[in-house]
């Protein structure tokens, strides 16, 4: 597969790695984008691990909480400009209003909703495509989660681009805080145990593929190669460290005073216990279309000669 330019700078823009590294990188994996951001990992170490942070797709994420009932959605549009259009914005109001009253199956059990705006309706659909030809932008209902199942329910919004439920017992300032905790350290799940199966499989990857260029620097510098036991402790070691950076309770609580409680034992402290949470960051996992301009400009140029 043909490496271009343009998936060099997309690769460097999520990593921050060398281009010549990010070229070879996609060379390797044969322009697989996730496949060379792991072998980045591998060679550059967490350097390459900033993807997750770079996100592209724009739009916003609303809440709403009514008694136990809360919801959480995400509405995407195509650019920054319009996240900021009251048109917009009040239509992620309304949708996140009828999430937590309605409770729909589904986005198209929730688009098929009544709901009359800007003199668009009588569903949400109907608004939504009302607005896309007024706006003159495509947007789109992305997910939603809706808690109701009798307990309390926190929410945190950080901007429009961050938003954070979390459902519990006990204390609200200690849940409240435990949200924004989330926001800024977002965890990918309750405890170690609940990490999905894939992503400690890739981690384990990443960390078998960093001692096997451990041991090749050793062996290069004339020195004996780590025995296997020893490797795989060390694998294991960094699976392990892993699991505790990434699940809630184990994380160190961001206002820890002594910089080491954890969110279990901050919880635990206050008599309070989450039961689930949910994360929302705008455009997670979406990959926005990076445009090769050289191309596109130079297939212009062909097909007006061509005319």
């Amino acid at each position: 597969m043909a490496i271009t330019a343009s998936m060099v700078a997309e690769l460097r823009a999520k990593t921050d790695a060398p281009m010549m590294e990010c070229k070879k990188a996609l060379t390797e994996a044969d322009g697989n984008m996730e496949k060379a951001e792991e072998i980045l990992r591998v060679k550059l170490g967490s350097k390459a691990g900033k993807a997750a942070s770079r996100i592209t797709a724009e739009g916003v994420v609303s809440a709403h909480v009514v008694g136990n009932a809360a919801s959480l959605v995400e509405v995407n549009c195509e650019t920054d400009f319009v996240t900021k259009n009251d048109s917009f914005l009040g239509l992620c109001k309304s949708i996140a209003e009828l999430t937590a009253a309605q409770n729909p199956a589904d986005i198209a059990a929730l688009s098929a909703l009544p709901l009359t705006a800007e003199g668009f309706g009588p569903t949400v659909e109907d608004v939504r495509k009302g607005l896309i030809g007024k706006i003159g932008e495509n947007m789109a209902i992305r997910r939603f989660k809706r808690y109701a199942d009798g307990g309390k329910v926190a929410s945190y919004l950080h901007g429009t681009r961050i938003g954070v439920l979390v459902e519990f017992e006990g204390d609200d300032v200690a849940a409240k805080d435990v949200a924004m905790h989330i926001a800024a350290m977002k965890p990918v799940s309750l405890s170690s145990a609940e990490v999905p199966a894939d992503l400690i499989e890739k981690e384990r990857s990443v960390a078998a593929g960093k001692a096997e260029e451990a041991n090749k620097e050793l062996l290069a510098a004339g020195k004996p190669a780590q025995s296997p036991e020893i490797t795989a402790k060390r694998i294991e070691g960094a699976v392990q460290k892993y699991l505790k950076e990434v699940s809630l309770l184990d994380q160190v609580f961001v206002k820890a005073a002594d910089g080491k409680q954890t969110v279990g034992q901050y919880l635990k402290s206050t008599g309070t216990t989450v039961k689930g949470f949910t994360l929302y960051v705008v455009g997670e996992g979406i990959e926005k279309k990076v445009d090769d301009f050289a191309a596109e400009v130079a297939a212009q140029v062909a097909a007006a000669q061509g005319a």
